[in-house]
């Protein structure tokens, strides 16, 4: 069952403006695995973290630094979630979360699917 959805759009020269403005935006914004991308991927874990809170209703009990986008070998990226960020996933009774990340046109977009475990949910009613 899905929990919620969220989408957010990115400006790409507009975000890499402010990241060469204010480049403290990166310790600010990004888990340490995220912090050697560059800018097209730092502007795509932005766009999925501000998706996911869009998807769970407000941005309350989730850190950005608790918050990861990591590719598996063929590229696909997911939303890794650790710590009070990881347990407000799971108070919100989500199990899995679905990402998809695509740019053009110099805009990016994320979208993100919030889903409960089938199983949890057949088994609570």
């Amino acid at each position: 069952m899905i929990v919620g959805i969220g989408v957010d759009v990115v400006d790409l020269v507009r975000f890499q403006e402010q990241l060469a403005k204010t480049p403290a935006l990166v310790e600010r914004l990004f888990h340490p695995v995220e912090r050697d991308n560059a800018p097209l991927q730092l502007a795509g874990s932005f766009a999925a973290k501000e998706a996911l809170v869009k998807a769970l209703g407000g941005p309350t009990g989730l850190n950005w630094h608790e918050l990861s986008v990591v590719r598996d070998t063929n590229g696909q990226p997911w939303l890794h979630a650790q710590g009070g960020s990881a347990e407000r996933l799971a108070q919100a009774g989500v199990a899995k979360t679905h990402l998809s990340i695509s740019h053009d046109g110099g805009m990016l977009v994320a979208y993100v699917i919030a889903e409960s475990d089938p199983n949890a949910v057949a088994g609570a009613a």
